[in-house]
């Protein structure tokens, strides 16, 4: 894809990676639309940014999604890039009581909003680029996060599949595969062992430009790279102690 002149949607643009991308995609010459559900981060980006569009959006509720469909293509039709970046992660068993409910609220961002939003998106005649954030944990999953690493898995499958099927309406559909980061998925101060979120924005902006279509870092570099042998031996080592 090209790196400037576009106009970019970023779902859960407002934290971690997908401000991150929002930094990046600002600095490189682009019209960046951000939404999230929270309309106070919203407002803390728009003072820092005050160039950066938001939209307050849940994107766990269909109807909601179709009205930022509405809106996009109401008042933003030359929209170009979709950047399905939102994502929950909860650590639950599936012997824990209110397990199904918290598997529902992961499905429903994690799962059914990037299906919704590519299949809306694709009625815009201007969109060239769909770009779908997934995770190392796609590969191979750390067992007290069951949902979420099968959420991942689903979306690298959705990925593949819609990049072999788009080509001939030459949209072009790339995978971000980031590993744990420093952010707040999940919870605050989760991941603060993990590395920060501008050394991977760096790294895939280096790896746009040579137009990868799978984009990893560090551990999800690894996983990505794996033999199925190896793959099991991370997983019983990841997961020996849970």
């Amino acid at each position: 894809m090209q790196l400037s002149n576009n106009k970019v949607l970023i779902t859960g643009g407002a934290t971690g990676i997908g401000l991150g991308l929002a930094e990046r995609f600002l600095n490189e010459n682009n019209i960046v639309i951000i939404c999230s559900r929270r309309e106070s981060v919203l407002k803390a980006v728009s003072v820092i940014y005050p160039t950066i569009i938001t939209r307050v959006c849940d994107l766990s509720k269909a109807e909601e999604r179709e009205l930022l469909y509405q809106w996009i293509s109401a008042e933003h039709n030359d929209l170009n890039v979709l950047i399905n970046n939102a994502g929950i992660q909860k650590d639950v068993s599936i012997l824990d009581v209110d397990f199904f409910q918290h598997a529902k609220e992961e499905l429903a961002i994690n799962v059914e909003a990037p299906i919704h939003m590519a299949s809306l998106f694709m009625n815009l005649k201007s969109l060239t680029t769909i770009i779908n954030v997934s995770s190392g944990l796609a590969f191979v999953p750390l067992a007290k996060m069951p949902v979420y690493c099968a959420t991942k898995a689903f979306l690298h499958s959705f990925t593949l599949s819609i990049r072999h099927l788009l080509k001939a309406n030459n949209v072009e559909v790339i995978e971000i595969i980031p590993p744990a980061l420093n952010t707040d998925l999940g919870g605050n101060a989760k991941h603060d062992y993990a590395p920060p979120v501008s050394d991977f924005i760096n790294s895939v902006f280096e790896q746009l430009k040579e137009q990868k279509t799978e984009i990893a870092f560090g551990f999800s570099e690894g996983m990505l790279k794996a033999a199925p042998e190896d793959l099991k031996k991370i997983f019983n080592r990841m997961n020996s102690t849970n």
